[in-house]
C-alpha cells in the first residue's frame, strides 16, 4: 500500500508526485502512455535528425514558477536555452514587431515603427514591475490568494489604483488602441493574449497579454535543451532518485471510494492499488467525475454543473523539418524563437471569432516556433526544426475559407488545413515550401490519441475565459484542488489556475493533500489517527 497514488504523469502529475515524495510519503505514479510527459514531450518521428516538440514548446511560466524552481531540476539534467530574441511578429510589408529580452531594445524597435510607442511601452513595463510579481504569485497559488492578494492591493496605489485594475480588465484589443499609436505594440500584446482562447475583445485578455509579454522581458521564453521532454524527464528523474515509483502503460479505469473516502485505484490491466492517504488525479475534470468515479460517489450538484463544463478550442499542429532557416521577408537581425502570424489585431480577432462561432478559420492566427534558433541541438547546423499551431472549433459547423475543410479532422481535413497554414507562411516567407524535407500534421484526433487529457485537441484543460476561472473552475463552488471525496484531489489543468506549464495545479493538489492529512491526524471526527 502506498501513501499516495498520482494518476497521470504530465507536468502537474509529476510535480504533485515530487511534492508528496519530498514530504516523506511513499508515492506511486501511474501513466497510461508508454512514457511520462503528458503534453510536454518531444520526439524524432518526423525525421531522425530533427527533434520536434510533440505539443507545447516554450516555457515562460515554468521558468517563473516558484514550484518548478523549487525542485532544482538543473541538478537532474535540465538546461534552459534561449533564442536571440523572444518573439517576432512579421507584417505583410516586411517590417517586424520584436519582443526582446531587453525592454529598452523592445521599446526602441517599437518607437522606430511609430514615434512615442517606445516610451508608452516602457511606462507599461514600469507599472507591471510594481504589480506583476504579486499577480503571478496570486495566479500560481491556491484560491483565495491571501498573501499575494495583499501584495497586489499594496502595489496598486503606486500605479493608479483602480485605473490599473481597469487596464487589466480592458479587452486587449481596446487596451492596444488606448496605449499605442502604432500596430506593432498592439500585436505584441494581442498575440500573447491569443495564446489562450479568451477573445481579444473580451475582459481578461489584457491580463494574459501583459503577463506573457512582460515575462518575455524577464525570464524570456526558454526551451529545454534537447527537447521539451527534457523538462518532464528531469521531473521524473528527480522523483525516481528520491525513491518514487512510476508505472507507464497503466491506464487507470476506476477510483474506488469507501465510506466517503478514497480507497484505491484500478487499472485497465486489472491491478488494484490501495492508498493510505490520498489520490491526486492529473486528468480532465469530466474524466474524473464521470468516468473514474462511480456515479453514486459524485454529488448531484457536481454532476449537474459538469454539463456546462466548457473545453477550450481544438488544435491543429504542423511540424516541419526544413533544410534551411525560414526565409522570412525582412527577418530581424536577432532571430526570435516564437513567431506570431497574423496581418493585424483585427485579423487575429476575426480568426478567433470564427473559431468561437464554430467556423474553421479562413486565415488562421498561428503561433510558430523556430526551435533550432532557440536550441541548436534540435537539428543539424543550417537547418530548422519548425512548427506552427492554431485553434479550430471543437464542433465545426462550416468552413469560413475555401478548401472544403469539413471539421471532422480526418486525414483529408488535416492535410487540407495544413496546406492552408503553409500557404499563409509562404506569403510571409517566400520559398518556405522549397525547404520542407518532411511534414507532420497532428489534428484534434491525433492530439487526443497521444494524450487523453487533450480531448478534441483542447490544450488547456477547459476554457480560460472568466466564466470558468477562479471559483468557477472546474465548476462553480469548487475553485480548489479538493473534491467532494475525502482524500481525492484534482491536480490537472482543469483545476485552478488552469492551463500552462507551471505545475501549480499539481502543487496545489499535493499541498492540499498534505494539509488535510495533518488535520485528519489531530482533529476528532475528521479521520482516525493513522501511523505513517
Amino acid at each position: 500500500m502506498h501513501d499516495a497514488v498520482v494518476v497521470g504523469a504530465g507536468p502537474n502529475g509529476l510535480v504533485a508526485a515530487n511534492r508528496l515524495l519530498d514530504a516523506g510519503w511513499s508515492v506511486l505514479l501511474l501513466e497510461a502512455q508508454p512514457d511520462v510527459g503528458g503534453a510536454v514531450r518531444s520526439d524524432r518521428e518526423l525525421h531522425p535528425d530533427y527533434v520536434h516538440d510533440t505539443f507545447s514548446a516554450f516555457y515562460p511560466l515554468a521558468a517563473s514558477s516558484p514550484t518548478i524552481r523549487s525542485f532544482d531540476l538543473e541538478d537532474h539534467g535540465l538546461t534552459w536555452r534561449h533564442a536571440p530574441a523572444v518573439l517576432g511578429h512579421p507584417f505583410p510589408d516586411g517590417s517586424w514587431a520584436v519582443l526582446h529580452h531587453d525592454r529598452e531594445a523592445t521599446a526602441s524597435g517599437l518607437d522606430a515603427l511609430h514615434a512615442g510607442d517606445g516610451e508608452a511601452w516602457l511606462e507599461l513595463c514600469a507599472q507591471w514591475d510594481r504589480v506583476g510579481p504579486h499577480l503571478i504569485g496570486a495566479l500560481l497559488t491556491p484560491f483565495p490568494p491571501v498573501r499575494h492578494g495583499v501584495g497586489v492591493l499594496a502595489a496598486l496605489r503606486h500605479v493608479g489604483g483602480l485605473g490599473f485594475v481597469k487596464t487589466l480588465l480592458t479587452p486587449v484589443a481596446e487596451l492596444g488602441r488606448q496605449r499605442f499609436g502604432g500596430e506593432a505594440a498592439r500585436v505584441l500584446l494581442a498575440g500573447n493574449a491569443a495564446h489562450a482562447d479568451i477573445p481579444l475583445d473580451a475582459p481578461g485578455s489584457s491580463l494574459l497579454g501583459l503577463l506573457l509579454a512582460m515575462m518575455g522581458q524577464t525570464v524570456g521564453f526558454p526551451v529545454p535543451e534537447g527537447g521539451a521532454g527534457e523538462l518532464t524527464q528531469a521531473l521524473a528523474r528527480r522523483f525516481r532518485a528520491g525513491g518514487g515509483e512510476i508505472r507507464t502503460g497503466a491506464r487507470v479505469t476506476r477510483v474506488e471510494v469507501a465510506g466517503g473516502r478514497v480507497a484505491a485505484v484500478r487499472t485497465a490491466g486489472g491491478e488494484r492499488h490501495p492508498v493510505r492517504r490520498a489520490v491526486v488525479a492529473d486528468v480532465l475534470a469530466p474524466t474524473l467525475y464521470t468516468d473514474l468515479l462511480d456515479p453514486d460517489d459524485v454529488p448531484r450538484r457536481v454532476t449537474d454543473a459538469l454539463r456546462t463544463f466548457e473545453l477550450d478550442p481544438g488544435t491543429v499542429k504542423v511540424d516541419w523539418a526544413l533544410d534551411g532557416v525560414v526565409p522570412w521577408t525582412g527577418a530581424p537581425d536577432l532571430s526570435p524563437g516564437t513567431v506570431h502570424v497574423a496581418d493585424s489585431v483585427r485579423d487575429m480577432t476575426t480568426a478567433m471569432s470564427q473559431v468561437q462561432a464554430g467556423s474553421v478559420p479562413a486565415s488562421p492566427f498561428m503561433l510558430t516556433g523556430q526551435m533550432t534558433a532557440s536550441d541548436p541541438t534540435r537539428s543539424p547546423a543550417g537547418t530548422e526544426s519548425f512548427w506552427a499551431y492554431t485553434h479550430v472549433p471543437q464542433r465545426a459547423s462550416n468552413d469560413a475559407g475555401e478548401g472544403g475543410v469539413r471539421g471532422v479532422w480526418d486525414a483529408d481535413d488535416c492535410e487540407r488545413f495544413a496546406d492552408r497554414m503553409q500557404a499563409r507562411l509562404e506569403r510571409l516567407a517566400p520559398g518556405f515550401g522549397d525547404r520542407v524535407v518532411a511534414r507532420r500534421v497532428l489534428g484534434p484526433r491525433e492530439m487526443e490519441a497521444r494524450n487523453a487529457n487533450l480531448v478534441g485537441g483542447a490544450l488547456n484543460g477547459g476554457t480560460a475565459q472568466l466564466h470558468q476561472q477562479l471559483v468557477f473552475r472546474p465548476v462553480p463552488g469548487l475553485g480548489r484542488a479538493e473534491t467532494p471525496v475525502r482524500g481525492l484531489y484534482l491536480g490537472s489543468a482543469s483545476a485552478h489556475p488552469g492551463g500552462g506549464v507551471h505545475g501549480a495545479c499539481g502543487d496545489n493538489a499535493a499541498r492540499a493533500a498534505l494539509a488535510h492529512d495533518r488535520v485528519d491526524r489531530v482533529l476528532p471526527g475528521r479521520g482516525r489517527l493513522r501511523r505513517s
